[in-house]
């Protein structure tokens, strides 16, 4: 290092000269020296040449073109390997450029945007550090206006440092539309593509943006018009794709409708036209990415994409070979791609989870695809959590077919590999991988007695104690499947993985769908009568109370009339019924909830009624005459006359059991 330093050394001393002739010159040798040598670059580095650079840009007595070159070298290094932009950023080469562009000469500031441009687009500089003063944004674009290299410079630096919902409003605010939307119509080719690539990053997921952009005109031409023209076959790639970009954004936040031409005759085609093997990596990547994003929430969209180009086909492509056997010519392109072929399998499955979400014939197409079953179980074990949560999700979305739970499913025991993902996953996977056990534990699903053998229900009672709100639904909707028609064992061994505490605790959870799915779980552990006894006989004082809790607590007509129907249950019971027949509070609540103003509450209690009174049963005398003394039998003449059919029907029936 010492003599490859030394040899360095005389063009960071030329610095220090104090002839500015020799200094300037010596930044010039400096420039032709590092250009494309990261070698040289580094060594300039060490030898503490930045600070000096930094500081001859700064001074008010350098001349211009001094400055200019000093930005230049500094521009250059930044070129070199990451460690030499941390030790630019280390150097607070920043501010020092944002200052620079306070200069009334044209040619510094483009050489400082040039500068702070390579900065920016690395992946070690933090992109806040463009927003500590908001002032730079509005500066930065009143400089849009200056020369065509400060379009191209700033555009770049908007679309990468643009991450996420608080950049996008502050770009948003200080004019960025406005700014940049004439820069699509530049007669540089890339000013042109710079500015698009800023409109694809401000839309995302923004709809304040895309409502925006839907109105803009560019020279008469709305924007729409503009992006579909750049969608066309005969514009570069990358202005095809990131112009699908904005008009998927503008779709999916509802600025542009699913059914327009705009979407089903050019956006949609032109990205499946990116998934093709002739296609680069990166290409394929990006197209199934978007493309299953323009798709996930509509049906016919879902339809359209599985009949273009034969794209489920096309799809399988994606896990066989990264390029294409024209590309292999270049052996560096065939290092790169095989060290990135794992994204190729996750956009594939995003693109197959979206493309089966609701059809059941485009997930039959989808699981008949050679292999497809032995990729997902591969994928849901490969060592990158990007792949295993795009395969989960593939299996969720195919998991929403009867069909395949009873087949495919079936066949290549997918429950084994997805329990092992529940076993220590992170939440954004557990949560999807829940959702999919879920369908896997619906009656008519054959993976329902492995996955219990494999010890599921401790698993899903430790889910629902997650603070993420998502696994806990998970856990006891799950729970809930697995109780429906189950046998006895079953359901004691989920009330015993519960505990009396937890059925409590998420009893009273805050949020009504893990309420709702545990009345749903409590409903299907108490049916058929001889289930119904042993439970009650075991912990019939604490579900009564949980009963209680919830009649007389503020909640949503669905949520009672799921309570009386778990009384209704009970009151089916032999021996269970007396824990209603012996407890006046609850009778009082059903007798209030049949004349409440609601039919569906007032339908549910007679059911508790019918259950109570019915004649064929043991004891049923006394319970009539109980339920008579309370002005029972009064309610149900009055309701007898009732102008809801059902309520009528009902009460009649009820009444009949009176006079047999």
């Amino acid at each position: 290092l010492q003599e490859v330093t030394a040899s360095s050394r005389h063009y960071v001393d030329r610095l220090f000269d104090l002839d500015p002739q020799k200094v300037l010159q010596g930044v010039i040798d400096m420039k032709n020296a590092v250009i494309g040598n990261n070698k040289q670059k580094a060594n300039l580095i060490v030898l503490g040449a930045v600070p000096r650079l930094l500081y001859l840009l700064q001074q008010e007595t350098s001349s211009t073109e001094l400055r200019t070159e000093c930005a230049v070298v500094l521009g250059s290094l930044a070129m070199g390997t990451e460690n030499n932009v941390k030790s630019l950023l280390d150097c607070h080469i920043i501010p020092a450029l944002l200052q620079g562009l306070l200069s009334p000469d044209l040619k510094f500031i483009e050489a400082c945007l040039r500068c702070l441009r390579t900065i920016f687009i690395s992946p070690v500089t933090p992109e806040d550090l463009l927003y500590t003063d908001t002032t730079v944004i509005s500066h930065l674009m009143g400089l849009l206006s200056r020369s065509r290299y400060t379009q191209e410079y700033i555009c770049q630096i908007f679309s990468h440092c643009c991450k996420g919902p608080d950049h996008q409003t502050i770009l948003f605010n200080r004019g960025a539309v406005q700014n940049i939307a004439h820069l699509l119509v530049s007669t540089s080719y890339k000013v042109r593509m710079q500015a698009l690539k800023c409109f694809s990053v401000l839309a995302f997921e923004n709809p304040q943006v895309s409502m925006t952009l839907v109105n803009v005109s560019v020279d008469g031409e709305l924007l729409p018009q503009i992006f579909v023209k750049m969608l066309q076959r005969d514009k570069p790639i990358e202005m095809q794709l990131t112009s699908a970009k904005c008009l998927t954004s503008m779709c999916r936040a509802g600025a542009i409708r699913t059914d327009d031409p705009c979407i089903v005759l050019k956006t949609l085609p032109c990205l499946v036209r990116m998934c093709s093997k002739d296609r680069l990596l990166e290409e394929r990547v990006e197209g199934a990415e978007t493309l299953a994003y323009l798709i996930e929430t509509d049906v016919e969209l879902q339809r359209m994409a599985s009949i273009t180009d034969h794209l489920i086909v096309m799809l399988a492509d994606y896990f066989k070979y990264p390029s294409s056997v024209s590309a292999i010519t270049d052996i560096k392109r065939l290092d790169h791609d095989l060290k990135h072929a794992h994204e190729l399998r996750q956009a594939a499955f995003k693109l197959y989870a979206s493309l089966g979400a609701n059809d059941e014939d485009i997930r039959k197409k989808i699981i008949e695809t050679e292999n497809m079953m032995d990729r997902i179980v591969n994928g849901l074990s490969e060592s990158s959590i990007k792949v295993r949560l795009a395969a989960v999700r593939c299996l969720h979305s195919l998991s929403r077919s009867v069909q395949q739970l009873r087949t495919s499913f079936q066949d290549h025991a997918v429950w084994k590999p997805l329990m092992k993902v529940l076993q220590n996953a992170p939440n954004e996977i557990l949560v999807v991988a829940s959702s999919t056990l879920c369908n896997l534990l619906l009656e008519f699903s054959p993976s329902k007695e492995p996955i219990l053998e494999s010890g599921a229900i401790e698993l899903l009672c430790s889910l629902t104690q997650s603070e993420n709100l998502a696994l806990r639904v998970n856990g006891i909707w799950a729970l809930m499947n697995m109780a429906f028609q189950a046998e006895q064992k079953i359901k004691s061994d989920i009330l015993r993985g519960l505990s009396t505490e937890q059925l409590f605790q998420l009893l009273s959870d805050s949020d009504v769908n893990v309420l709702m799915k545990t009345l749903g779980l409590l409903r299907n552990l108490l049916s058929t009568r001889p289930h119904i006894d042993h439970i009650m006989s075991t912990h019939g004082k604490q579900i009564m109370q949980a009963v209680t809790l919830i009649l007389e607590g503020e909640h949503n007509i669905e949520v009672k009339e799921q309570t009386l129907c778990i009384l209704a249950n009970i009151a089916d019971g032999t021996t269970a019924k007396e824990l209603i027949m012996t407890n006046d509070d609850i009778l009082q609540k059903i007798k209030y909830y049949m004349s409440h103003s609601n039919a569906k509450l007032q339908l549910a209690a007679m059911f508790c009624i019918s259950n109570l009174i019915w004649n064929e049963e043991e004891g049923s005398q006394e319970r009539q005459d109980k339920l008579r003394d309370m002005g029972i039998v009064d309610i149900l003449h009055k309701l007898s006359q009732s102008s809801d059919p059902n309520l009528c029907d009902k009460a009649k029936t009820a009444l009949q059991q009176y006079l047999a």
